[in-house]
């Protein structure tokens, strides 16, 4: 396969950069447990543990969901746009997924609620649902993809997140974004995946006001992206340089988890 001499250099500059961590991974891997970098990444199943106490194959995964983050990072393109689908491609009904049954809910009023503004951004006047519609509005019928293993697509509408994040004068050169929910669930997402054009502060599905099992007032639609990347319930928008990680994240999962 032949590349573009503008590709075959950052494949070249990658490689480069990421040569030595890959020696030093895989000779610690061979030399203190039998394991090899392949093998490891068949461990799938495995509890992550974090700090010193680890086990050797712990501490191995960690490096690798971290090695992983960077590459996927990397190669993210931000021009890229998932794929759409035709209305009629609409799944009915569209499940309900979260970390607890559906009697655990949470019961968010409306009338009261209003989004926080924290971190590096000029403006943290917190936001109310009515202004949130005042803003340009975007549609998109995409796949949700989740890491259990099933997909649907649904149809959703809302601010661009882009839009938001300019219009709270956030500084857009910052790492991270991340959310704060009223189900206690929390997430980041790095810089670029959060300006992507189909990354959505979404108010609305299948043409209608988000109902409490789809997120009810607000919550993130991210389709370039698998399904646990896309809080609900969100009460808080924060940006940051610091690591937020992520309630799935913190407990093993890989954190850009790009689809």
């Amino acid at each position: 396969m032949t590349r573009d001499p503008e590709t075959a250099a950052r494949l070249k500059a990658l490689r480069a950069d990421l040569q030595p961590e890959l020696v030093r991974l895989e000779r610690r891997a061979l030399l203190r447990s039998g394991l090899s970098l392949g093998a490891l990444t068949l461990l799938t199943g495995c509890d992550l543990s974090t700090g010193s106490n680890g086990t050797l194959a712990d501490r191995m995964l960690w490096a690798m969901s971290r090695f992983n983050d960077r590459v996927q990072g990397w190669l993210f393109d931000p021009t890229k746009l998932a794929p759409t689908y035709p209305a009629s491609m609409i799944d009915t009904p569209f499940r309900f997924n979260a970390y607890y049954p559906p009697d655990n809910i949470p019961e968010v009023e409306g009338a009261d609620w209003k989004l926080e503004v924290s971190g590096l951004v000029a403006d943290k006047t917190p936001w109310t649902l009515e202004k949130l519609r005042a803003l340009p509005q975007e549609s998109q019928i995409t796949r949700h993809v989740c890491i259990e293993g099933w997909s649907q697509i649904g149809q959703w509408s809302g601010v661009p997140l882009k839009t938001f994040l300019e219009r709270v004068g956030a500084d857009l050169t910052a790492k991270y974004v991340g959310f704060k929910c009223a189900d206690r669930y929390y997430g980041s997402l790095d810089m670029p995946s959060a300006l992507h054009p189909q990354t959505v502060l979404a108010l609305d599905f299948a043409g209608k006001e988000l109902s409490p099992e789809y997120g009810y007032p607000l919550r993130v639609r991210v389709p370039t992206k698998l399904g646990f990347k896309s809080p609900k319930y969100i009460g808080s928008v924060f940006v940051t340089n610091d690591y937020p990680g992520g309630y799935w994240e913190d407990q093993g999962y890989n954190w850009f988890s790009g689809i």
